[in-house]
């Protein structure tokens, strides 16, 4: 096997390599007969070969041509429009070595508007330049005359060029030409310009000096060990920056051979992708997380080779930790090395990657991260996370705390080209480059990303990360479709989320359809609690879709589209699919269930299908309304519509007791008379074949906190009930630990004779569940902790009834987190009579959230005594004995409790392994402690729990 090393460029050292050119130089007199090797579309058999002395020779003869066209001046852009790599390369360092300013174009859209309007503005932008394209390509242009347009063919006709020697097409001839020397200034003189996407604007022109990008070759070689003499893959256009910093200039600093394929050979085949890096004994390629998604999916095959590969660096878009795993694994089969997968952060003001985690996925897997850390910096930039950066102050994040990733450095730009108002906006008083991104670095010193700042969609107001939804919707859609792509539209006065989806194969069958709308309007419900626009992409629709170099999709130039209405065609259609499919699948009750239908469970089955948005017909009086898709928000509207419609108050807690319409008009048509007897059972879900699962409440007593959880977890085939305190119905709360464990363990084996068993507590719920778990005579094969350490009793001391009137405030969503926090450190509210602190309380709640939740003073009383006397029973309490298993699911801590999350998982959680006979098994989850379960984070919590029960066999 070739050994490893970190290499350096005989010239670097010494000095030597002042300028781009010269590295060309130095590479075509030091590594002559290496080579670049070209596929074509369509091609993955005989590339097309060029060493890199060729390279030099061609380039400087189109270098003769381009100083002799009409209006060219040295340093002046020249745009370079060409979508063959071979084409981009040559020309790229022709116009070098003309001494001009190479731009490289990106991709026209295919719609007219969109590609006049980004025309006119590169014209304007670089002040009408001369621009290179291929004949094919000029009707692109649609006639615009502020470019002065050049077509290879007709450069290649040189009786239009008097004094200039004829060129073969592409051949290398021998020129002798002694208007330019091989002294080049380098320095922090313009190398060359980069387009950025234009995601959200006009595309700004990215300055990139020599020293700049040599820095960010420099610093790349020296981070990544590659096996030397072993060749570079690149699969994207030259119009990204990746491929021209993180492949084609690092081959020629390493002399290695450089494989260039067309994109559209491998993303259709990842097959082929391995077949090439097998062939050509590749070392360093890349490829984002939509492609590695694709991967995971290959199955292995012996013939595969990819002992020299080293590193697939990865960015653009988050990596998910399950899919890097399942790569790594089909690549260590094949002979790759641990962690060859790379994470990286990069723009192209930073010459592509520049931060990078060498330890992906292992790291990432024992920190339980679900999104991969992209790791630490390269030579030649350091970065910071900022809290705030104002005009005058920049004020940065405590240890821990996302904030904005701002960068500086040797490899960092220092400007736009001809945009002094985005320098001014992008660049902080004390001069480091603002991101955009969002971001934190871990215990360990690596960076992890939090989103885009500007990446968001708002609902009435309120703000959802357009990636995390997306996200959240790719998770539950797996496999089933090829592509997503989530982004706002306007809908009266406010955005909605829509989602596009392109099928694996066209046409999709009607289950399939169904099946992925359903599980796209779930995912999008749990995270914002709206209803999203849905439709599938026509084949004639896809070359619309604004990709970037690495298949990245711009969400606002989607947008753009759709309020266009270039994908109306797509929308009816797939609207008119989904009524006709639902129409024929849809059940309806039997005639006898019908008939037993009282005329009082008639009128709550309406006010629930009307609430819901659902035919009354698709369900009976017994049908548990939970597994109808309820939300917690759609318990509050049918609460206030069946107070509305039956003159009486009806609690949000009598429809969690009460599930079905028969309960409901069993308790509601006799509300004088509300029977107290206490059942703690509350089922969210009655059907599955697998082991059920059992939650326990947290230390307010309540359930509601679980709905939305059992709402993600519908498709899991299990049945799952809450335990709920005693209390609410008027009765006395429990006096001890004892009596309520008893009543706990006797009501699950009333329902569940025979184990195995599954627990799970929420906070105070997890030491329940702790102790129903050693008194279950069957074994318990899954015990989840929902952040809860063992050892609680002084936090339980520290409680009293205001201080838990406080707590509940907060977790209710009656009162804000700061409210809450403030008037506990102010220390006076612990002090003042309990009537006192409730009326602070009752007059600083949001008086819309007390008519939601259906609270009277009396109900949040009665709710304070039940969780004060859930507090007062373990403030002696000391866990003792063990339980088989344990899963500690883990989200950032309460503030007034420990100082980082890093202390409540290393000093606190981990306690759990005293009272365990095996490892605990750490799970960590998105959000705080009071809102992990919340709507932006439950869907990620769901996937995690049922992986966490797959795991244990369940």
């Amino acid at each position: 096997m070739m050994s490893t090393s970190s290499l350096e460029s005989p010239g670097a050292e010494s000095g030597k390599i002042g300028s781009l050119q010269g590295l060309l130089i130095e590479c075509a007199q030091v590594w002559p007969g290496q080579s670049l090797f070209f596929y074509p579309p369509g091609n993955v058999v005989d590339p097309i070969q060029i060493s890199y002395h060729d390279l030099y020779q061609n380039s400087r003869q189109k270098s003769v041509l381009i100083r002799h066209l009409p209006r060219f001046k040295e340093e002046r852009p020249i745009l370079l429009h060409l979508d063959d790599q071979q084409d981009a390369i040559e020309w790229l360092w022709a116009v070098l070595f003309a001494r001009g300013l190479p731009v490289m174009s990106t991709p026209f859209s295919s719609v007219k508007e969109h590609r006049n309007s980004h025309i006119y503005h590169l014209s304007t932008l670089l002040e009408s330049p001369i621009c290179i394209t291929r004949a094919k390509d000029v009707h692109l242009f649609n006639g615009a005359n502020d470019l002065h347009l050049h077509t290879v063919e007709s450069l290649y006709d040189t009786s239009k060029l008097d004094g200039v020697v004829q060129l073969g097409n592409g051949e290398a001839n021998s020129v002798q030409n002694d208007e330019v020397s091989d002294t080049y200034e380098g320095g922090n003189s313009l190398a060359m310009l980069m387009l950025t996407s234009g995601s959200t604007g006009n595309a700004k022109a990215v300055c990139l000096t020599h020293r700049q990008v040599l820095a960010a070759i420099r610093g790349k070689s020296v981070t990544r060990t590659v096996f030397t003499g072993r060749s570079f893959l690149n699969w994207i256009g030259l119009d990204h920056v990746a491929s021209v910093v993180e492949i084609h200039l690092p081959s020629l600093w390493l002399g290695v051979d450089q494989i260039h394929v067309h994109a559209s050979n491998v993303v259709s085949s990842p097959r082929t992708f391995l077949d090439l890096l097998s062939r050509h004994r590749v070392c360093h390629t890349f490829a984002p997380n939509f492609f590695l998604a694709r991967l995971a999916a290959v199955e292995f095959e012996d013939k595969w080779d990819l002992s020299s590969l080293t590193h697939i660096i990865s960015g653009g878009e988050p990596n998910e930790v399950s899919v890097c795993a399942t790569v790594s694994d089909l690549l260590k089969k094949s002979g790759a090395s641990e962690n060859v997968l790379t994470p990286g952060f990069g723009m192209t003001e930073t010459c592509a990657g520049s931060i990078y985690s060498l330890e992906c996925p292992n790291l990432d897997i024992r920190k339980h991260y679900e999104f991969a850390s992209v790791g630490r910096c390269i030579e030649g930039i350091e970065l910071r996370i900022a809290a705030t950066s104002k005009p005058d102050m920049v004020e940065l994040t405590a240890p821990h705390k996302p904030g904005s990733i701002e960068v500086r450095g040797e490899v960092v730009f220092k400007g736009y080209y001809r945009h002094p108002e985005a320098n001014s906006e992008s660049f902080t008083p004390d001069g480091w480059f603002r991101t955009g991104d969002q971001g934190l670095i871990d215990d360990d010193g690596n960076l992890r990303l939090m989103g885009r700042a500007k990446d968001v969609i708002n609902i009435n107001g309120v703000k959802f990360v357009a990636s995390d939804i997306q996200g959240s919707i790719e998770r539950v859609v797996g496999s089933l479709v090829a592509r997503t792509i989530c982004f706002p539209s306007r809908r009266q006065h406010t955005e909605r989320v829509t989602v596009a989806y392109i099928p694996i194969e066209w046409p999709m069958n009607d289950e399939q359809i169904v099946h992925v709308e359903d599980l796209i309007v779930q995912a999008c419900f749990a995270s914002t609690r709206s209803y999203p626009a849905i439709f599938m992409l026509g084949k004639d629709s896809i070359s619309l879709l604004p990709n970037s170099a690495l298949g990245k999709i711009s969400r606002p130039k989607m947008s753009s589209l759709f309020e266009a209405g270039h994908f109306t065609a797509d929308i009816s259609l797939h609207e008119l699919e989904v009524k006709r499919i639902r129409k024929e699948q849809r059940p309806s009750c039997s005639t006898a269930q019908q008939e037993n239908t009282t005329e009082r469970e008639r009128v709550i089955i309406d006010e629930i299908s009307q609430c819901l948005g659902i035919s009354s017909s698709e369900f009976d009086a017994e049908k548990n309304i939970f597994e109808l898709g309820v939300t917690s928000m759609d318990l509050i509207r049918l609460k206030n519509s069946l107070t509305s419609r039956l003159g009486v108050e009806v609690p949000v807690t009598t429809l969690v007791r009460h599930t079905s319409a028969r309960a409901l008009a069993a308790v509601l048509y006799n509300s004088r008379s509300l029977p107290s007897l206490y059942d703690p059972v509350v089922v969210l879900q009655s059907k599955g074949t697998k082991t059920p699962l059992w939650l326990v409440h947290p230390g307010v007593g309540e359930v509601l906190i679980f709905v939305g959880l059992a709402r993600q977890l519908r498709d899991s085939d299990r049945q799952i009930y809450a335990l709920r305190a005693r209390g609410f119905e008027g009765q006395e709360p429990f006096h001890s630990i004892e009596e309520a464990v008893g009543i706990y363990v006797r009501a699950i084996q009333s329902r569940q004779p025979q184990g195995p068993y599954a627990l799970a507590g929420y906070s105070y719920g997890t030491m329940l569940a702790f102790e129903i778990a050693k008194k279950l005579e069957a074994p318990v094969r899954f015990l989840g902790s929902f952040n809860l350490p063992p050892h609680i009793k002084m936090r339980m001391r520290q409680l009293s009834w205001n201080l838990c009137l406080l707590n509940l405030s907060y977790f209710t969503g009656l009162t804000s987190e700061e409210f809450a926090y403030d008037l506990e450190e102010q220390g006076d509210f612990s002090s003042l009579s309990r009537s006192d602190a409730f009326k602070r309380i009752w007059e600083a709640s949001n008086p819309d959230r007390l008519v939601e939740l259906g609270l009277s003073e009396h109900d949040l009383m009665q709710w304070t005594h039940v969780s004060y006397s859930l507090q007062s029973m373990a403030v002696d309490y000391e866990p003792c004995g063990t339980v088989d298993v344990m899963d500690i699911f883990h989200a950032v801590p309460l503030k007034r409790v420990v100082r980082s999350r890093h202390e409540w998982v290393n000093e606190h959680l981990s306690k759990w392994k005293d009272f365990c006979k095996t490892e605990p098994v750490l799970h960590e989850v998105g959000g705080s402690h009071y809102t992990m379960l919340g709507s932006d984070h439950v869907n990620g919590f769901s996937v995690k729990l049922q992986a966490a029960l797959t795991d244990r066999g369940l």
